[in-house]
């Protein structure tokens, strides 16, 4: 038979052991929740307090527009400038010039942030996500121009950064620039310059007036 020394012992010493034992067990117990506990507040407080991505999308404030005779001309600059965004102060437009009868014209468009120094050249960031974004020029009736998209996303669908301007007889009349972003660039018409089934959201909008003489 196997003997300890607490067998040996007094029962009064034996009593003040075995509250030891109790008590050393209690406390132990205790710790041990306590750093289960702290262990499952951490964790609930990272997965809480862990930062949320925000993909903000930049401040466009400026297009502009710029159409070089093909043939040799005067360049025509077609200017938005919105500095305070969705601020009380309204657009400030210009058109450098008027068009010219039966012309083709390669256009440009290059969007800035300006209200930063120096200002960000956004264009740079719509070609990196280029097949997200397109542009749509939508001409008034009766105004004699026609548009062709010039570049192209990695998917072979247009950008319209890139595009090609022909007028026609003397008229007058608008043509707006629309940036739209997470569109549907395979809707019906979308690839041909059609807003109608596009979707996604505006970046900006520009409405120019011009005249061919």
């Amino acid at each position: 038979m196997r003997m300890t020394l607490e067998g040996t012992l007094p029962y009064p010493l034996k009593l003040i052991i075995n509250n030891l034992k109790f008590k050393n067990m209690k406390t132990l117990k205790n710790l041990s929740l306590a750093i289960l506990s702290i262990s499952l507040f951490t964790a609930c407080s990272s997965d809480n307090d862990a930062p949320i991505p925000v993909n903000e999308e930049e401040l466009i404030t400026t297009l502009i527009v710029s159409l070089q005779p093909a043939s040799g001309g005067d360049l025509v600059i077609l200017n938005y400038r919105d500095i305070d965004g969705d601020g009380p102060n309204g657009p400030i437009i210009s058109v450098s010039g008027d068009l010219t009868t039966n012309t083709t014209y390669n256009g440009t468009i290059q969007l800035l942030n300006e209200s930063e120094a120096p200002a960000e050249n956004i264009t740079l960031e719509v070609l990196e996500e280029a097949e997200e974004h397109q542009f749509f020029y939508t001409v008034s009736n009766g105004f004699n121009v026609t548009t062709e998209y010039d570049d192209t996303d990695a998917d072979g669908n247009p950008i319209g950064v890139e595009f090609t301007l022909n007028t026609g007889e003397a008229s007058s009349g608008s043509i707006s620039f629309i940036l739209r972003h997470d569109l549907n660039k395979s809707g019906e018409g979308v690839s041909d310059g059609d807003i109608t089934n596009a979707g996604g959201e505006t970046d900006i909008s520009a409405l120019f007036n011009l005249n061919i003489l």
